[in-house]
């Protein structure tokens, strides 16, 4: 059984709706839980000239909040980010102070994809394009990094679809789910 799961993809894969649709199936089974957006525990305006991406920030911030959400009676830790290089997975764990940390991949169509961030972005083109581009980008950062126990296509499922698999994946499941799991090479 895993401590903690940490739910990556690309920009507009649906990690941060995932992780909702976890934490909603273990706030349903009276499991205690905390739920952390690292996308949101690491806005800071300006950001430091040493910290660009507010990466520093991020781990800072969210090792105090895992802390703070253990000392509060949470047994597991739900996640969305992007973890794009292996050398940072130990200190995610760090981070989190957790022993085992379940990263599982969402993996979903270009074209869903380029849906969701048009909508998005609808009101502003610059933005929108950015992360048509960065989505893409990252894609092949996330191909090439290997960081992932597991990729879950979530093309054609629900978010409590996924989250159920999740749960299973993460040995957390009352009862096992759906099978629609893959491992990173493909199998």
């Amino acid at each position: 059984m895993f401590d903690a799961v940490l739910i990556n993809g690309t920009v507009g894969a649906g990690k941060t709706t995932t992780a909702a649709a976890l934490s909603a199936l273990l706030q349903d089974r009276q499991v205690p839980h905390g739920l952390v957006d690292l996308d949101q525990v690491r806005l800071l305006f300006p950001p430091p000239p040493t910290d660009p991406f507010q990466h520093e920030v991020e781990l800072a911030n969210l090792r105090d909040i895992a802390a703070n959400y253990r000392s509060a009676g949470a047994s597991r830790l739900v996640v969305a980010g992007v973890v794009e290089d292996p050398r940072e997975v130990p200190r995610y764990l760090a981070a989190l102070r957790v022993r085992s940390l379940l990263i599982c991949r969402l993996l979903v169509d270009p074209d869903v994809v380029r849906v969701r961030l048009s909508s998005r972005h609808d009101d502003d083109h610059s933005q929108r394009d950015w992360h048509l581009r960065r989505t893409a980008e990252l894609s092949a950062v996330l191909d090439r990094a290997h960081v992932d126990d597991v990729e879950v296509d979530i093309t054609r499922r629900t978010p409590r679809q996924v989250a159920l698999a999740l749960e299973r994946l993460a040995g957390w499941a009352a009862e096992a789910a759906p099978s629609f799991d893959r491992t990173p090479d493909g199998t």
